[in-house]
């Protein structure tokens, strides 16, 4: 049975991978970004004509609250509700604490966490009146461990993994899953300030050798969407073995 999937931070990296995970099973797509929109409508159209399938788009900040009714309100009114909520919209950021602003801070903790309370607030409803959904956080490595020099990165990704676990147990009872991946080094726009040194030195530190693929991320989150019906409140980490 085909679903309705919501992923924010679709336009690029691993939100793309996954749509394109989840339009070559067929189902009816909604994809965010908060500001390429020429690229988010040409990888829409690209996905209707490979994949045949329903795709709606959206462009604005997944982390404000008003933005997300009335996306939920469009989405309501064409696909009913969504029935796969995958919370993928992130930025990073790399300094010295005492060099970070209180504006930044807020910044990325909106972008990477209250992004997921919000989208997650407004897909609820749906999945608990149908007694079924998936909730699926993209996270890191480091909201386990802590990164120097990421301190607020590694914050909002611990958050995110504890709102995980809680949000897992709360919904528990309503037969939704709630699970994150936990990434590691993944070959994206994101990581593209590494010098050729510094991409080297990491491989030299990943035990898999090299960095991890964006369709690798995706294969997973397909499998946590359609698969094993226990499977709740993990943080999966898909590493090659980094920590």
């Amino acid at each position: 049975m085909k679903k309705t999937v919501l992923i924010t931070g679709a336009s690029h990296g691993i939100g793309r991978a996954i749509a394109a995970a989840f339009a070559r099973e067929g189902h009816r797509l909604v994809i965010t970004c908060s500001r390429s929109e020429p690229e988010l409508l040409a990888f829409a159209e690209e996905l209707r004509e490979t994949y045949q399938v329903d795709v709606m788009t959206s462009v604005g900040n997944a982390g404000d609250d008003d933005y997300a009714r009335e996306l939920y309100e469009r989405i309501r009114a064409r696909f009913r509700g969504v029935d796969i909520l995958i919370n993928n919209a992130g930025i990073s950021h790399i300094g010295l604490l005492s060099d970070l602003s209180v504006e930044e801070w807020n910044h990325i903790l909106n972008v990477n966490l209250t992004s997921v309370f919000i989208m997650s607030r407004h897909a609820i409803p749906w999945m608990v009146q149908n007694q079924c959904g998936r909730i699926i956080n993209i996270s890191s490595v480091w909201g386990i461990a802590g990164a120097s020099c990421e301190v607020a990165y590694s914050a909002s990704k611990g958050g995110v993994n504890a709102f995980t676990k809680a949000l897992a147990k709360e919904l528990a009872p309503s037969k939704i899953q709630v699970n994150a991946i936990a990434c590691g080094v993944i070959d994206t726009r994101m990581n593209a300030c590494f010098s050729e040194e510094e991409r080297a030195a990491l491989n030299d530190e990943i035990p898999a050798g090299r960095f991890g693929r964006p369709d690798e991320v995706a294969a997973l989150a397909l499998m946590l969407a359609t698969g094993n019906d226990y499977l709740t409140g993990q943080i999966i980490t898909l590493d090659g073995g980094w920590l």
